[in-house]
């Protein structure tokens, strides 16, 4: 990959997208906004897959570099179609964020249904089998991410509810990961910014030495349309719910053609990233709701830049 200096901070892989409708071994809509982790020596993308009959669902990719993957013969999670969890999942489960705690790993999503999306809770230990665990949200809400570690005794969570319109990230607390409170308002959006819309918690929360670093989105509208971004906030250690640093300028904007036209345009969304040994952060994200893209940067530097602006 190269190294010379772009338009936007995160450098793209310059054979993005890496991806794409015609790498999945079924019938589908469109891929995107998937969320990585290192297994066992392996990259793992859990896929958010649009259906031909309209909703969403999980399939499950694979890789041993990084860059090139392979994508399971059938999805791992589909819409639940009997219990409790059915009627709450009729329009689609989406946007998966997954946690590593204590060799579980933790998945937050969207279930859509007619009364709103809400954020569920699932668990998988070996990416073979998924356990749904419960809803940790009422309707009006999503972009749950959890915390890999607990912090004072507690779980953490980000999440974005709408309130009277605008979408801002909220902090909330657990002692067992199903009953949620606490909750306050932690970043909102900036009059005038990229990021004036709205905004959501992308990436699961990294812990670094200068604050916990929350990868984001922000959305600005305009007169054609809301313009997705990626920036960049830290959060104090100790104290979650306070705000240190937060980026002034995006670190990544919707400008390939990839990025740009889609089934939704102008739009980069992050679910996830994975730290390399040498420091490099790979960023994982779909690209106008079309495809999965792969950005990169030195983790000190994004952590620098969101301190430094």
């Amino acid at each position: 990959m190269s190294t010379k200096k772009g338009r936007d901070f995160l450098h793209r892989y310059e054979k993005n997208p890496i991806i794409t409708l015609e790498n999945i071994p079924f019938r589908c809509n469109t891929v995107f906004n998937c969320s990585p982790v290192k297994h066992k020596g392996n990259y793992l993308l859990l896929l958010r897959i649009e259906g031909q009959q309209g909703y969403s669902f999980f399939a499950l990719a694979r890789s041993r570099d990084g860059f090139h993957f392979s994508v399971e013969e059938k999805p791992v999670m589909l819409p639940a179609k009997q219990g409790p969890f059915a009627r709450y999942e009729t329009k689609g489960i989406e946007d998966p964020r997954i946690t590593e705690y204590n060799g579980t790993y933790y998945i937050l999503f969207t279930a859509v249904s007619p009364w709103g999306p809400r954020i569920e809770i699932a668990k998988t230990e070996d990416f073979n089998s998924y356990e749904r665990i419960a809803f940790i949200s009422e309707p009006g809400n999503k972009d749950g991410v959890l915390f890999p570690e607990k912090v004072n005794n507690r779980f953490v969570r980000l999440d974005r509810p709408i309130g009277k319109g605008i979408g801002s990230i909220w902090i909330s607390f657990s002692d067992d990961l199903i009953h949620w409170g606490s909750h306050r308002v932690l970043i909102s959006p900036r009059p005038g910014m990229w990021d004036s819309y709205r905004v959501g918690a992308s990436v699961p929360p990294i812990k670094t030495a200068k604050g916990w670093l929350e990868i984001y989105h922000g959305v600005k509208m305009t007169s054609t349309g809301p313009i997705y971004k990626i920036g960049s906030a830290l959060l104090d250690l100790t104290d979650p719910a306070k705000l240190i640093a937060r980026c002034s300028e995006p670190l990544l904007a919707p400008r390939e053609l990839y990025e740009r036209i889609g089934d939704v345009n102008n739009v980069v969304f992050a679910c996830g990233a994975i730290i390399e040994p040498d420091g490099e952060i790979k960023i994982y994200y779909g690209a106008a709701d079309t495809c999965i893209c792969m950005a990169t940067a030195q983790f000190n530097d994004i952590i620098k830049r969101t301190v430094e602006c």
